[in-house]
């Protein structure tokens, strides 16, 4: 099962020079949740704005950066290897972004963990738009805004819908 992970806002906003827009701790739990024990994929710059390797996941990394090297990741060249690499590993795998890992894996995902994040912010780089032509949302939990978490906000599980 592959499954994109991502947090977006109301236009598919995921980030801005290299940053998420937003700090929900809500939310970050339940990536941890979500990808713990898990091979997760990710792009070069993603990994360099989380500035490390994450803990207890194996941690692979596309890049076509030559010479690049990071100490307790995987770098490959290509998602085709990525996935290839991951499958290994644990059937589960987990893709984590940023825009353009997201574009190129939104045909091979199973599903999506979205947490939509209930803002208009200005941003640089977006999710694909989810086509319900091929998606189908399957469940959906909201959460209100509170002292830590600083917008209204829904955990969203799209499938793929099978489409003859």
């Amino acid at each position: 099962m592959t499954t994109i992970v991502v947090a977006m806002g109301e236009k598919n906003e995921i980030g801005s020079d290299n940053q998420l827009l937003w700090h929900l701790p809500k939310d970050l739990k339940h990536f941890k949740d979500l990808t713990s024990g898990h091979p997760i994929i990710m792009g070069r710059k993603t990994y360099e704005s989380i500035g490390k390797a994450l803990p207890n996941r194996t941690n692979i990394v596309v890049s076509r950066k030559k010479n690049w090297f990071q100490e307790g990741i995987l770098i490959v060249g290509s998602i085709k290897e990525a996935v290839k690499f991951a499958k290994k590993i644990d059937e589960n795998i987990f893709i984590i972004g940023g825009g353009n890992i997201y574009e190129q894996t939104m045909e091979i995902a199973d599903k999506l963990e979205v947490t939509l994040v209930k803002a208009n912010l200005e941003a640089d780089t977006y999710f694909p738009k989810i086509n319900p032509k091929f998606w189908k949302m399957t469940s959906e939990i909201c959460h209100e805004k509170d002292d830590k978490n600083q917008y209204d906000f829904c955990f969203q599980t799209f499938e793929k819908v099978d489409v003859q």
